[in-house]
């Protein structure tokens, strides 16, 4: 199974690099004009769509990247010249930092949650179906603006902006990623906790559970070892889409907290018409996905062998 996932990789980054060059070239001005500026001549123009390549059919723009491509070259910035991979390499622990800070806080709290919404029941079920509505109705960067407002302006105990690397302070590191980490994390958080609830709902209504308590075993046992085991399936489903939304979910945040990541990269080049760059983040946010997705069907294997098997 993960055979065949692997192989579908090279045509998935295909797909997404040729949609993304497509899109890209459809956005209005002119990349030459934009870094000569509006008072270049038009044989100034002319002269650097020409050395840029610019001045080729589409598709054989495509071809000639996607060839360097298939080299380990994705070309350089047309607005810095700086390689991309370069530029790629610098922005990604930004963004990865707040893919797995975001993904374990979704995990973590919402299997808490929804394990203490199905034992307890009551008023915690109803807040946290509350909390999923807003988590769902609300987008992430509306919930950061509200975070920032709240925590960083109001009360001012979290930076509004700003990010410190982990190397110089890894408290600073946590500090700056907290506000961030809640606007991505919430929607996930309260989807997963639903899921457990359910799920364990469903578990602990079992006939093997009232025959595991007739004979005397824990609670905390029957939950831990039990119940969580079969709630863990249907929630990794959860939480992989939960993974991939707080990648997609990085361009806006990025861009509300100004972090030095992906996401704000990515805006920076659309706005300057960078294809290089925007091709070479296109590819890089395929290859996490498909990754994610390849973790999920492992953990899936350890959770259930059945599916191993088949």
């Amino acid at each position: 199974m993960l055979g065949k996932r692997l192989l579908l990789v090279i045509p998935m980054v295909l797909v997404v690099s040729i949609i993304m060059f497509f899109l890209a070239s459809l956005v209005p001005g002119d990349q030459a004009r934009t870094i000569l500026g509006e008072n270049a001549s038009p044989e100034a123009v002319a002269a650097l769509r020409e050395q840029l390549g610019l001045d080729l059919p589409p598709i054989q723009q495509y071809f000639n990247w996607a060839l360097n491509a298939l080299q380990g070259d994705l070309g350089s910035s047309i607005y810095s010249g700086e390689p991309v991979m370069s530029i790629l390499a610098g922005r990604l622990p930004v963004t990865l930092s707040l893919m797995v800070l975001s993904t374990l806080a979704i995990g973590v709290v919402g299997i808490v949650l929804g394990l203490a919404s199905a034992l307890r029941g009551g008023w915690l079920g109803r807040v946290l179906d509350a909390i999923s509505l807003v988590g769902l109705a609300v987008p992430g960067f509306a919930i950061a603006i509200f975070a920032i407002s709240l925590l960083a302006v109001t009360v001012r105990i979290f930076p509004a902006t700003g990010y410190v690397p982990i190397n110089e302070s890894l408290g600073g590191w946590l500090w700056t990623l907290v506000l961030p980490v809640f606007a991505l994390s919430l929607g996930g958080t309260t989807l997963v906790a639903k899921q457990v609830r359910d799920s364990a709902k469903d578990a602990l209504a079992k006939d093997y559970v009232r025959f595991l308590r007739a004979n005397g075993v824990s609670e905390t046992s029957i939950v831990l070892r039990h119940v969580l085991k079969n709630a863990a399936i249907p929630a990794v489903t959860v939480l992989g889409i939960g993974a991939i939304a707080s990648l997609t979910g990085t361009v806006f945040v990025e861009n509300v907290f100004v972090l030095p990541g992906l996401g704000t990269m990515a805006t920076q080049a659309t706005l300057n018409h960078d294809l290089p760059v925007l091709l070479g983040i296109g590819v890089l946010f395929t290859l996490i996905t498909v990754f994610i997705n390849l973790l999920v069907d492992i953990v899936y294997g350890v959770l259930n062998p059945k599916v191993r098997a088949a």
